[in-house]
Order: C-alpha cells, then sequence, then structure tokens
C-alpha cells in the first residue's frame, strides 16, 4: 500500500507543480495584455496631443506606424502566451486525471484488504466455533 500512497504524493506534487506553472503563464500573460491596454492609451494620449499640437502632427504618421508594430508585437507574445497556456491547462488536467486513477486504485486496494481481513477473521472464528464443538 506504501507504493500507493507514494504515487498519490508524486502526483500530488505533479498537480501542483503544473498548478504554479499555469498561473506564472496566467500572470505573463495578463502583464502582455496590460502592455496591448497602455500601448492603446498612449495612442489615444498621441492623438489627443496632435491634434492640439500642429508640429506635433507632422510626426504623427511615424508614432502611429511604431504604435501598429509594438501592439502587434506585444499581440503576438500574447498569441504565443495563449497557446503555451492551453498546453498548460491540457498538462494540469491529465496530471489531475492521473492522480484520481491512482487514489482510485488506492482506495479499490484498501477495500480488497478490508475484505480479506474480513474473510481471514471469519474464518478464523469458524474454526474456533468447529473446535469447539468438536470438543463438546
Amino acid at each position: 500500500m506504501s507504493w500507493a500512497k507514494s504515487l498519490i504524493r508524486l502526483s500530488t506534487y505533479e498537480a501542483e507543480v503544473l498548478q504554479k506553472r499555469l498561473a506564472e503563464v496566467v500572470d505573463r500573460r495578463m502583464a502582455a495584455e496590460m502592455k496591448l491596454v497602455m500601448l492603446e492609451a498612449e495612442g489615444e494620449a498621441e492623438a489627443l496631443f496632435s491634434a492640439n499640437e500642429a508640429a506635433a502632427g507632422l510626426y504623427r504618421p511615424g508614432f502611429l506606424d511604431g504604435l501598429r508594430l509594438r501592439k502587434a508585437k506585444v499581440q503576438s507574445e500574447i498569441d504565443v502566451i495563449l497557446i503555451e497556456e492551453r498546453g498548460a491547462r491540457d498538462a494540469l488536467s491529465e496530471a489531475f486525471e492521473a492522480q484520481k486513477k491512482y487514489e482510485h486504485i488506492a482506495e479499490t486496494i484498501a477495500v480488497t484488504e478490508r475484505k480479506d481481513l474480513g474473510r481471514r477473521e471469519s474464518a478464523a472464528l469458524d474454526e474456533l466455533g468447529l473446535r469447539r464443538i468438536a470438543a463438546r
């Protein structure tokens, strides 16, 4: 039975590690999404500034091109992180499935051992009763 407990402990540890990995991936995705929001806010602020400032309007097309490139880069980072997040979620669900299988096996073994112990005790009591009857 100790091997089953060891398997359960190992699978629990693996699930915890995968949960931490998933949390890290989600944090990175959220940071990248926040970066994208900040870039959009920066673009809006620049649009307001260049609307009021004639000299700033000259640099606006270059700024917008640069902003588009930076937003595209951040969006591609988000896309890659989403793929990684999907993989981390799949790995975590597989780890939980394996953990449940090991727990089910351990429970089945425990039930079987209890049944065997009950049969042995019953057989021992039956034998004891037969000996008492034979002794009379």
